[in-house]
Protein backbone atom coordinates (compact mmCIF):
# COMPACT_ATOMS: atom_id res chain seq x y z
CA UNK A 1 0.00 0.00 0.00
CA UNK A 2 1.34 3.41 -0.93
CA UNK A 3 -0.55 5.46 1.65
CA UNK A 4 1.20 6.46 4.87
CA UNK A 5 -0.34 7.50 8.17
CA UNK A 6 0.94 10.94 9.10
CA UNK A 7 0.49 11.87 12.75
CA UNK A 8 -0.41 15.52 13.41
CA UNK A 9 -0.07 16.76 16.96
CA UNK A 10 -1.65 20.07 17.98
CA UNK A 11 0.43 21.89 20.59
CA UNK A 12 0.24 25.23 22.39
CA UNK A 13 3.23 27.50 21.75
CA UNK A 14 5.09 27.12 25.06
CA UNK A 15 8.62 26.09 26.01
CA UNK A 16 9.08 22.34 26.21
CA UNK A 17 6.17 21.42 23.96
CA UNK A 18 8.30 19.50 21.46
CA UNK A 19 10.40 17.77 24.11
CA UNK A 20 7.19 16.49 25.71
CA UNK A 21 6.16 14.88 22.43
CA UNK A 22 9.60 13.45 21.70
CA UNK A 23 9.79 12.07 25.25
CA UNK A 24 6.50 10.21 24.78
CA UNK A 25 7.65 8.80 21.44
CA UNK A 26 11.04 7.82 22.88
CA UNK A 27 9.34 6.08 25.82
CA UNK A 28 7.40 3.96 23.31
CA UNK A 29 10.43 3.34 21.06
CA UNK A 30 8.84 5.20 18.13
CA UNK A 31 11.31 6.48 15.54
CA UNK A 32 10.63 9.77 13.73
CA UNK A 33 11.47 9.53 10.02
CA UNK A 34 10.14 12.91 8.83
CA UNK A 35 8.66 15.98 10.46
CA UNK A 36 7.30 19.39 9.70
CA UNK A 37 6.03 22.06 12.05
CA UNK A 38 3.69 24.90 11.16
CA UNK A 39 2.90 27.57 13.69
CA UNK A 40 0.39 30.30 14.27
CA UNK A 41 0.37 32.88 17.05
CA UNK A 42 -1.08 30.56 19.69
CA UNK A 43 -0.48 26.98 18.58
CA UNK A 44 1.50 24.76 16.26
CA UNK A 45 0.87 21.61 14.27
CA UNK A 46 3.69 19.08 14.38
CA UNK A 47 3.38 16.62 11.49
CA UNK A 48 5.26 13.35 11.86
CA UNK A 49 6.02 10.27 9.81
CA UNK A 50 7.03 7.54 12.25
CA UNK A 51 7.88 3.87 12.05
CA UNK A 52 4.93 2.88 14.28
CA UNK A 53 2.04 5.30 13.64
CA UNK A 54 -0.63 3.35 15.53
CA UNK A 55 1.53 3.12 18.65
CA UNK A 56 2.52 6.79 18.36
CA UNK A 57 -1.08 7.93 18.06
CA UNK A 58 -2.20 5.86 21.06
CA UNK A 59 0.72 6.98 23.24
CA UNK A 60 0.24 10.66 22.45
CA UNK A 61 -3.54 10.51 22.98
CA UNK A 62 -3.03 8.67 26.28
CA UNK A 63 -1.04 11.70 27.48
CA UNK A 64 -3.90 14.04 26.60
CA UNK A 65 -2.55 15.44 23.35
CA UNK A 66 -4.80 16.19 20.39
CA UNK A 67 -3.70 13.91 17.57
CA UNK A 68 -5.00 13.31 14.06
CA UNK A 69 -3.99 10.69 11.50
CA UNK A 70 -3.95 11.73 7.85
CA UNK A 71 -3.18 9.74 4.70
CA UNK A 72 -0.15 10.98 2.76
CA UNK A 73 2.02 9.57 -0.01
CA UNK A 74 5.82 9.49 -0.35
CA UNK A 75 6.98 9.80 -3.95
CA UNK A 76 10.54 8.86 -4.80
CA UNK A 77 12.16 11.41 -7.06
CA UNK A 78 15.34 11.32 -9.09
CA UNK A 79 17.89 13.37 -7.17
CA UNK A 80 18.34 15.91 -9.97
CA UNK A 81 17.04 19.34 -10.98
CA UNK A 82 13.53 19.26 -12.43
CA UNK A 83 12.28 15.98 -10.97
CA UNK A 84 10.01 17.69 -8.43
CA UNK A 85 8.69 19.98 -11.18
CA UNK A 86 7.88 17.03 -13.47
CA UNK A 87 5.93 15.35 -10.69
CA UNK A 88 4.04 18.54 -9.81
CA UNK A 89 3.10 18.99 -13.48
CA UNK A 90 1.55 15.50 -13.58
CA UNK A 91 -0.52 16.29 -10.49
CA UNK A 92 -1.55 19.68 -11.90
CA UNK A 93 -2.54 18.10 -15.22
CA UNK A 94 -4.76 15.68 -13.29
CA UNK A 95 -6.31 18.47 -11.19
CA UNK A 96 -4.83 17.11 -7.94
CA UNK A 97 -4.38 19.81 -5.29
CA UNK A 98 -1.19 19.58 -3.25
CA UNK A 99 -2.02 20.85 0.24
CA UNK A 100 1.54 20.69 1.58
CA UNK A 101 4.82 18.86 1.20
CA UNK A 102 7.99 18.32 3.22
CA UNK A 103 11.22 16.35 2.96
CA UNK A 104 12.08 13.20 4.83
CA UNK A 105 15.26 11.47 5.92
CA UNK A 106 16.96 10.20 2.76
CA UNK A 107 15.94 6.86 1.35
CA UNK A 108 18.41 4.01 1.33
CA UNK A 109 18.74 4.52 -2.40
CA UNK A 110 19.71 7.15 -4.93
CA UNK A 111 16.27 8.77 -4.84
CA UNK A 112 15.12 11.89 -3.04
CA UNK A 113 11.98 11.36 -0.97
CA UNK A 114 9.24 13.77 0.00
CA UNK A 115 5.92 13.57 1.80
CA UNK A 116 2.87 14.88 -0.06
CA UNK A 117 -0.53 15.66 1.39
CA UNK A 118 -3.03 15.89 -1.44
CA UNK A 119 -6.81 16.08 -1.51
CA UNK A 120 -7.10 12.51 -2.86
CA UNK A 121 -4.03 10.43 -1.92
CA UNK A 122 -5.11 7.25 -3.71
CA UNK A 123 -5.87 9.08 -6.96
CA UNK A 124 -2.56 10.94 -6.75
CA UNK A 125 -0.68 7.68 -6.14
CA UNK A 126 -2.36 6.07 -9.15
CA UNK A 127 -1.63 9.08 -11.38
CA UNK A 128 2.02 9.26 -10.37
CA UNK A 129 2.56 5.53 -10.86
CA UNK A 130 0.85 5.71 -14.26
CA UNK A 131 3.42 8.36 -15.21
CA UNK A 132 6.36 6.20 -14.09
CA UNK A 133 6.96 7.68 -10.64
CA UNK A 134 7.84 5.28 -7.84
CA UNK A 135 6.19 5.57 -4.44
CA UNK A 136 7.62 4.45 -1.15
CA UNK A 137 5.71 1.95 0.95
CA UNK A 138 5.52 1.94 4.75
CA UNK A 139 7.87 -1.06 4.74
CA UNK A 140 10.50 0.95 2.85
CA UNK A 141 10.73 3.69 5.47
CA UNK A 142 14.39 4.36 6.16
CA UNK A 143 15.61 2.85 9.42
CA UNK A 144 18.71 3.29 11.52
CA UNK A 145 19.92 -0.21 10.68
Amino acid sequence: MYLFDQISVFVVNRPGRISRITAILTEHNVDIRALSMVDTTDFSILRLIVDKPTEAEAALKAKGLTVKKTAVIAPKLDDEPGSLHRMMERLRDSQIVVEYTYAMIPCRCDDACIILRVENPQAAANILMAHGFKLMTQEELPTRE
